[in-house]
């Protein structure tokens, strides 16, 4: 079974095109900066989850009505100049959080970028998944600013960024796990610098090392439809991503997400041995397995397996020249 994911991307030349910078919610926007204003708009539509993604040349006052009834999470992405949100002053990688039914009002003083998504409070036991801290409702309904921190702030930051720019150049249709490794990904860079600030869960169980990995394995290796990500780990295991880490490092001496990695890596060099490159491409098979950027799968790709992806896939066409001359035969 596969599924689309909505992606559309707008170039705006005045500051009205920003009153949808939320896609479903309406903002005020003020132009206070003189000179032409230009702008992008990208949206991306997952299921029950609203990615909105904005970049715009001048500074601006922007204000949200006090009537929607959704929670926004937003991430400052690049400023030129100073951002405040409410009293908060804002830096790259911070996040905000608008509870439904309170207004909002921020001023950017320069040309700026953000991230931000939009979701009923219904919805966040599905959406934050992985980590109870996470889906506390406490959190998400009180207006707050999550500091980050800059080496956290600038790694989530690349990878939202990448992942929104390989959704919208890929567009494809994708397996009903694959869009949910995505929709998972791009929570994660948003549930990263929150996770930072908040103290760990001290009343958490933790299985022995050896058998919560034994455990993963075996669960990874049972799926064959599409990438796992690490927060489906921790649902389906109940653990915290800390006993998590410590586990696979006591265990493997590697952390789950590389582990993880490898193993996408691994499923990927196997599709690729068996298909055939007039019915499919290296950028589909990496996109299926949890690759967005084609650059960096064949590196590590590469790094792993000492060929590229394009040699794999041509010795499994010429393979199955040979099985089909030999099935005639």
């Amino acid at each position: 079974m596969s599924r689309s994911i909505a992606v559309t991307r707008t170039y705006v030349d005045s500051f009205e095109g920003f009153h949808s910078a939320v896609h479903g919610s309406h903002v005020d926007v003020v132009q206070l900066q003189r000179g032409k204003f230009r702008g992008m708009l990208t949206h991306i539509g997952i299921d029950d989850l609203s990615l909105s993604v904005g970049s715009f040349s001048h500074g601006l006052r922007t204000q949200r009505i006090a009537s929607d009834d959704h929670v926004i999470v937003g991430m400052l992405l690049s400023a030129a100049g100073a951002v405040t949100h409410w009293s908060y002053d804002m830096h790259p990688g911070d996040v905000l959080v608008v509870p439904p039914g309170v207004e909002h009002d921020g001023r950017f003083f320069g040309g700026s970028s953000y991230a931000a998504v939009r979701f009923d409070p219904a919805d966040i036991a599905s959406i934050f998944v992985g980590d109870s801290r996470l889906n506390d409702p406490a959190i998400w309904m009180a207006k707050n600013r999550f500091r980050a921190d800059p080496r956290v702030g600038a790694i989530t930051i690349r990878q939202l960024s990448r992942i929104v720019e390989g959704l919208f150049a890929k567009k494809s249709s994708l397996s009903h796990r694959a869009v949910d490794f995505w929709r998972r990904s791009m929570i994660d860079a948003f549930a990263a610098s929150v996770l930072h600030t908040l103290p760990p869960d001290g009343q958490e169980w933790a299985p022995s090392s050896g058998c919560l990995v034994r455990d993963v394995e075996t669960y990874t290796a049972s799926v064959h439809d599409g990438p796992v990500h690490i927060s489906e780990i921790c649902q389906q295991f109940g653990v915290s991503r800390r006993s998590l880490y410590r586990a696979f490092d006591e265990v493997l001496g590697m952390g789950p997400v590389k582990f993880l990695r490898q193993k996408r890596l691994c499923k990927a060099h196997s599709a690729l041995k068996e298909s055939d490159p007039a019915q499919t491409t290296v950028s589909e098979i990496a996109m299926k397995h949890g690759f967005i950027e084609l650059g960096r799968f064949a590196h590590y790709y590469h790094a792993l397996f000492g060929e590229h992806p394009s040699q794999t896939l041509q010795a499994g066409n010429n393979t199955l020249r040979t099985r089909r001359a030999l099935a005639r035969a």
